[in-house]
């Protein structure tokens, strides 16, 4: 599939882009995301690796619009990919909670 990315024009294939992420491990997610094989990449990783390019030259946009017309799982920004080496830390209501202790109930 031919699409444009950062002004310049490039053939795409599912299995080409399969094929380069295969060795790459993925950085830390904190926006946009593409499922690739069983792995979450970030967008504009993902584009650094297959355009060879800056990533300040494209946006994330440019990718996930590629990836979709190849047929891969994006993800936005707002659905999280939860992070399976991140400790589930008490939130600070949590941590307030605990700290004070549960009701008491008042007989009147």
């Amino acid at each position: 599939m031919r699409c444009i990315i950062a002004r310049f024009p490039f053939d795409l294939t599912k299995s080409g882009v399969l094929a380069s992420m295969k060795d790459v491990k993925p950085e830390p997610i904190t926006g946009e995301s593409v499922l690739i094989g069983r792995r979450y990449y970030p967008v504009k990783q993902l584009g650094e690796v297959i355009t060879r390019q800056d990533r300040r030259d494209f946006t994330g946009g440019e990718v996930t619009r590629a990836m979709t017309r190849l047929g891969f799982t994006c993800r936005s920004a707002h659905e999280a990919v939860p992070d399976p080496h991140a400790s589930q830390a008490p939130t600070p209501l949590e941590t307030a909670s605990e700290l004070l202790g549960s009701p008491r109930s008042l007989d009147l």
